[in-house]
């Protein structure tokens, strides 16, 4: 297995700004494996393969870094970080909360720098929207085997919820490179 290297969100986007670093390619996973067997659990686009549709938002799904790589549906531009935006280059799309209340959806949309596409990467691992801090993104308790129970990649729902210590395993993420 390829070690992963860890670096805080916050303390990734310092660095960032003060070096003017090039831009990383990164998986979002949460520290916490959880129930996964495979991998950890990362941010991922819905659908898989020639199904991969951004217009159906982001989900929590097995991290493809095991393979050896980072699946392109997976990958996030560091840069972006400093401007509080989840980028996913590969497809040029930003995450966008759907509303900024708890139980919203993580859509995908072209990025245009609104409040809704804006996220704070905190020094704890938590990443809130930048205009309700108190809401994290949270990846659901829910357990479900991809391809309608096919295949042995794990997914999890998404959502904007309250932060809370009962739920940082759920919220609480890194990233990591190849």
């Amino acid at each position: 297995m390829t070690k992963t290297r860890f670096i805080p969100l916050l303390t990734l986007s310092a660095v960032l700004m003060t070096t003017g670093a090039q831009a990383d390619q990164v998986e979002i996973s949460l520290v916490d494996n959880l129930d996964g067997y495979l991998d950890s659990y990362c941010l991922d686009i819905k659908g898989g393969g020639k199904d991969i549709n951004t217009s159906k938002g982001l989900q929590v799904h097995t991290c493809y870094s095991y393979k050896g790589a980072l699946g392109k549906d997976q990958i996030f531009d560091t840069l972006e970080f400093e401007y509080e935006m989840l980028y996913l280059p590969k497809f040029d799309v930003c995450a966008e909360l759907s509303h900024l209340s708890v139980g919203s959806n993580v859509a995908l949309a072209t990025c245009n720098s609104t409040a809704e596409q804006r996220f704070t990467f905190s020094g704890n691992g938590t990443i809130t929207s930048t205009v309700e801090p108190t809401l994290c993104l949270t990846a659901s308790l829910d357990t479900k085997l991809g391809r309608n129970g096919a295949s042995k990649h794990q997914i999890k729902g998404l959502t904007l919820e309250s932060c809370t210590v009962d739920l940082a395993q759920f919220q609480t993420w890194q990233t990591n490179s190849q």
